[in-house]
C-alpha cells in the first residue's frame, strides 16, 4: 500500500513538472530609448545673403528711388523657449550693395550707396516641433554715402545713420544643431545732413541664411 502512494505521487509530481514545462515563458521587457526633446533654446551662429530696395529721400523734395542691390553677412543670437514660446535675440552685420543715380538732363548726377548695415533685434516665436516662425525688431544701422557730381565740381560725404527695423520671418531645424531660415525686415534709418541737404534713408530686404546652435 505504501509503495503504491508513493508511486501515484511521483506521478502526479512528473505531471505537474511536464505542464510546468510547457506553460509559455514571459519575454522580458524590451528597453526604449528616450527620444530627446528638440529645443530651440541656447547660442547660434550663422550667416546670411538676399536682395535689398529702397530709397534715399532729399529734404527740398528730391526722391533718389531704386536703390537696390545684393547683401551678404552673418547673425549671432541666443534663444530662450518656454513650452512653444520663444524669445531671442540677435545681432547682423551685412555688406550692402544697395546703390542708385540720378542723372541730370543739363549735365551732372547724383549716387548714393549703403556700404554696410546692421541690426540689433528681438525676436518672439512659436514653435512647432523644428519649425518656427516669429515676428522680430529693434536697432538699425548703416554707413550711407552720397556723391553730388556737378557741372562746377564734385563733392561727396558718408554717415552712419541709426533708426529702426521691423519684420518677420521662418525657421526650420533640419538637424538638431542645423537651421536655417527666410527673413523679411523693413529698415528706416532716419535722416542725416550731406553738405547741407537732409537725407532720409529707408530700405526693406528679404534674405535667406543658415544657422548653428550650440
Amino acid at each position: 500500500m505504501r509503495n503504491i502512494t508513493l508511486s501515484a505521487v511521483a506521478v502526479v509530481l512528473m505531471g505537474g513538472s511536464a505542464l510546468a514545462a510547457d506553460l509559455p515563458v514571459k519575454a522580458p521587457v524590451a528597453y526604449v530609448a528616450e527620444v530627446p526633446v528638440f529645443t530651440w533654446q541656447g547660442f547660434y551662429l550663422g550667416a546670411n545673403a538676399g536682395y535689398g530696395w529702397g530709397s534715399s529721400d532729399f529734404d527740398n523734395g528730391f526722391d533718389l528711388g531704386g536703390q537696390d542691390g545684393g547683401i551678404v553677412g552673418g547673425q549671432i543670437g541666443y534663444n530662450w523657449q518656454w513650452d512653444r514660446v520663444v524669445f531671442g535675440v540677435e545681432a547682423d552685420l551685412q555688406y550692402s550693395d544697395l546703390s542708385t543715380g540720378y542723372d541730370f538732363v543739363g549735365g551732372g548726377s547724383i549716387n548714393t550707396s549703403m556700404d554696410y548695415f546692421g541690426t540689433v533685434r528681438a525676436r518672439l516665436g512659436y514653435a512647432f516641433d523644428m519649425f518656427l516662425p516669429y515676428i522680430t525688431g529693434g536697432l538699425a544701422y548703416g554707413k550711407n554715402e552720397v556723391d553730388f557730381n556737378y557741372l562746377t565740381g564734385a563733392a561727396s560725404e558718408s554717415n552712419t545713420h541709426v533708426g529702426y527695423t521691423v519684420g518677420a520671418g521662418a525657421e526650420y531645424a533640419f538637424t538638431p544643431n542645423w537651421s536655417a531660415k527666410v527673413e523679411y525686415l523693413w529698415s528706416d534709418l532716419g535722416s542725416e545732413e550731406y553738405l547741407g541737404r537732409n537725407v532720409d534713408v529707408s530700405f526693406s530686404t528679404v534674405r535667406a541664411g543658415i544657422n548653428y546652435r550650440f
